[in-house]
């Protein structure tokens, strides 16, 4: 029998690509030297700066805009205060990787260095805008566009890189995690009007103001972006508030003990591993992890506890009562309605029932089975999940929970980690 032979995973080649342009922009850029340093010490601490102000968080596409816009205006830089810039393709990308690491540093420092995938998204996104300008600028092509047409090129052109930022994002990430491409690239695709229009346009902006008015263009057109960083930042902290207020609510029955500690975080983590398996965009994860995380707050409204909180193994009639309350105290609380809708319809028959309360159902019951299967808890969960699949539970979402709980790779356990 031949042996298996051994794939390179995509992320992977897709570093080595990043490395091999790296050092050779770096060995390039030695070999000829810096061109128009001032240029490239205002752009290098530019790029620098925007990287102290990185600020990571589940909701944040873009955690350096600054830098990113940096990078983007130095590769799309042809002129400073009228006089050609001089530098080339190579210096570019040098300048870029070098001032992204030393504004790294104090991050490394705290134990919150850059992961290498962002880098490298950022040396490759560089290096093509940087490619595909300056030779082209060099060679006079960009004379014949002035005014409004050149900076309707230069928006083209980084509309272009965004959205090639966007592809090589889901690409890594599906390699990374196994998650179905599609929605990945959805995902990423939908970030790009929000932050990415906005790193875009700066840059263009920072660009065209240079070649006008010199370096003074750059600290006048990052105070925008900064604001812009701030806000994001501020919705970004009230969205995880509301996140926490939810998992507070939700650990009620814990804190009661009608349900086992920790059995609301596990279904809502799983719960979304598994959506991701399926296709679900990220929006429809949100919904899906906060129906989890309040799946069992109707049995509050119990006045003899469940066993363990073990609603899986009730009778029909009796989950969909609990179901039912659940939803009505969701309802009361202000949470988006689609989740009550969820909570209510978890105990309906799965041919009946949203994609998403499929999956809290097959989810909670793998989680109570687990912890009534003794050491082989769960190979027996989802061997009892699989028997009955034909007419308790969907098939689908049974064999999703089968392939996230094999599946080890990186981007899985990290999300299951980082999502508490």
């Amino acid at each position: 029998m031949r042996p298996r032979a051994h794939t390179v995973p995509l992320h992977t080649v897709v570093h080595l690509c990043a490395a091999v342009l790296a050092a050779g922009s770096l060995g390039t850029t030695l070999y000829h030297g810096v061109d128009d340093r001032s240029t490239a010490l205002a752009f290098g601490t530019l790029v620098a700066v925007g990287e102290l102000t990185r600020r990571g968080g589940r909701w944040i596409r873009e955690p350096a805009p600054v830098a990113a816009a940096g990078s983007l205006a130095y590769a799309l830089l042809g002129e400073v205060a009228g006089r050609p810039a001089g530098h080339g393709a190579a210096q570019v990308v040098t300048v870029v990787l070098a001032a992204s690491l030393l504004g790294s540093v104090p991050h490394v420092g705290r134990g919150d260095g850059p992961a290498l995938d962002p880098v490298t998204r950022r040396v490759l996104t560089v290096g093509f805008v940087a490619v595909c300008f300056h030779p082209l600028h060099a060679r006079g092509a960009f004379e014949d566009f002035s005014g409004p047409g050149h900076a309707l090129l230069l928006l083209v052109l980084l509309t272009l890189t965004a959205l090639c930022d966007a592809v090589l994002a889901a690409a890594l990430a599906h390699s990374r995690t196994g998650w179905p491409f599609p929605p990945l690239l959805r995902d990423e695709l939908r970030a790009v009007p929000g932050i990415g229009a906005a790193v875009v346009a700066t840059g263009a902006v920072m660009a065209l103001g240079a070649a006008v008015v010199g370096l003074w263009a750059l600290p006048v057109f990052s105070v925008p972006l900064l604001l812009a960083q701030l806000s994001h930042r501020r919705y970004t902290a009230v969205r995880a508030t509301y996140r926490q207020t939810i998992a507070s609510l939700a650990r009620a029955t814990e804190i009661a003990g009608y349900t086992p500690h920790g059995h609301s975080r596990r279904v809502a983590a799983l719960s979304q591993a598994v959506g991701r398996d399926l296709g679900l965009t990220e929006p429809e994860l949100t919904v899906l992890e906060y129906a989890a995380l309040m799946h069992d707050i109707g049995q509050l409204s119990l006045v003899d506890p469940v066993p363990e909180g073990a609603t899986a193994g009730l009778p029909p009639a009796e989950q969909r009562r609990i179901a039912l309350l659940g939803g009505a105290v969701v309802r009361q609380t202000g949470v988006d309605p689609r989740v009550a809708g969820i909570v209510e319809r978890q105990a309906d028959p799965h041919a009946e029932q949203p994609l998403a309360a499929r999956i809290v159902r097959v989810v909670n019951a793998y989680d109570e089975k687990c912890r009534e299967g003794g050491p082989g808890g769960p190979l027996t969960a989802l061997e009892e999940l699989r028997l009955g699949a034909a007419g308790e539970y969907a098939p689908e979402v049974v064999e999703a929970l089968a392939r996230v709980l094999s599946r080890d790779t990186e981007g899985t356990r990290e999300q299951v980690d980082r999502s508490w």
